[in-house]
């Protein structure tokens, strides 16, 4: 989780069903990440005249990555323990340094010990330190969407790491539906998968519109000036910040951190403000509206790897209501699906990213599918 939408501090996650991790308004403060932060690698990936399923072309693509542990390989020189997490629409792969999902996961004897594990943390095509928009083509960047995002995830892994089978691969929010793209499109390059907080269905109803009316605020305020801005177009993403607000909130969690009109109110003092001084303006259409074809719903048969899918009771984004979740798992050929009880203490959407809620789902799914 880490890159909460709503909460600048905690800056950096994404989205299944929506956008990434937005943190509810009365989120607790930002904390320090983990003690693995300091052991994190960064890299950086170019990959040369990348062609976008619009048909555009970029002469360079830059994909921006972390990496933790130290790739083990065969006798035939394979890396055998590459494990990669997908961050949510937003965020970036430093989200997975926070200490709810690292110091759970990447301790000794942890599922993702570090002395077994190669972690690789990418940030996605239009998300923190790799290509986007802001870098300075504006709104003449190519139109990437989730199909473009994971075919540059596969090129780094290959040509950039040499990686060419994943152990495991997570993914939050947006992350979980790339896990959904890519156990269909390269389904023996994935041993083991496990996606928490998505729906394998079109972005459309509830979910469309108020990514919809995000992406409109921004445009409808003059000062957007088509993406060619001087100044942020504040009042434009304080709508969309709004909206990114609600979204992302646990209903139970906020009734127990804001019992009252004066604590709601105080709680959202200068927020918003905090927050959007964080993000730009053009890169924030471009995350929301990368998700406008994706549909993974008729090819769910591909995923013949074991797969360990999480959502929430709780969460707005992807509610368990519709009734999407349950028939689809019961099409994947090796899948479980578990739907986590909402309570106060978890996170609505952002309950992806914190470790002990789905710590024990992800030792058994790694049990499940050793070889």
């Amino acid at each position: 989780m880490l890159r909460a939408l709503l909460l600048a501090a905690t800056l950096a996650a994404g989205s299944g069903a929506a956008l990434a991790q937005t943190a509810p308004i009365a989120a607790t403060p930002a904390v320090a990440p983990s003690r693995y932060a300091a052991l994190a690698k960064d890299g950086d990936f170019v990959v040369r005249d990348f062609k976008f399923r619009s048909g555009e072309t970029l002469p360079e693509l830059k994909m921006h990555y972390l990496t933790l542990g130290t790739p083990k390989r065969d006798a035939a020189g394979n890396i055998v323990n590459a494990v990669m997490v997908l961050h949510g629409t937003s965020g970036s792969g430093r989200q997975f340094l926070q200490p709810q999902f690292a110091d759970e996961l990447y301790g000794p004897g942890q599922p993702l010990d570090l002395a077994k594990t190669y972690v690789i943390l990418p940030d996605n095509i239009g998300h923190g330190a790799s290509s986007k928009p802001s870098d300075g083509l504006k709104m003449r960047f190519p139109s990437y969407d989730y199909d473009d995002m994971v075919e540059a995830q596969r090129r780094l892994l290959v040509d950039g790491l040499g990686v060419k089978k994943l152990r495991l691969l997570m993914g939050t929010s947006m992350g979980c539906m790339h896990g959904f793209v890519w156990g269909e499109a390269n389904p023996g390059f994935v041993q083991a998968m496990m996606p928490m907080a998505c729906l394998p269905a079109p972005i459309a109803g509830q979910n469309r519109m108020w990514r919809k009316l995000a992406m409109d605020a921004i445009k409808a305020d003059p000062a957007w000036n088509g993406g060619n801005y001087t100044a942020p177009p504040a009042q434009g993403m304080r709508t969309a910040a709004t909206l990114l607000a609600i979204v992302g909130g646990n209903p139970l969690a906020l009734a127990k951190q804001l019992p009252t009109r004066e604590a709601v109110d105080k709680s959202l003092e200068g927020r918003i403000e905090r927050d959007n001084a964080s993000r730009d303006a053009n890169d924030l259409i471009y995350q929301i509206n990368s998700s406008r074809n994706y549909d993974p719903s008729k090819g769910l048969e591909k995923m013949t790897m074991p797969v360990a899918w999480i959502n929430s009771s709780d969460d707005f984004i992807n509610p368990p209501g519709l009734g999407i979740a349950e028939p689809a798992a019961k099409r994947l050929p090796n899948g479980t699906y578990r739907l986590i009880e909402g309570t106060p203490e978890t996170k609505g959407h952002g309950t992806h990213t914190w470790a002990k809620f789905w710590k024990a789902d992800l030792i058994e799914l790694l049990k499940r599918s050793e070889k």
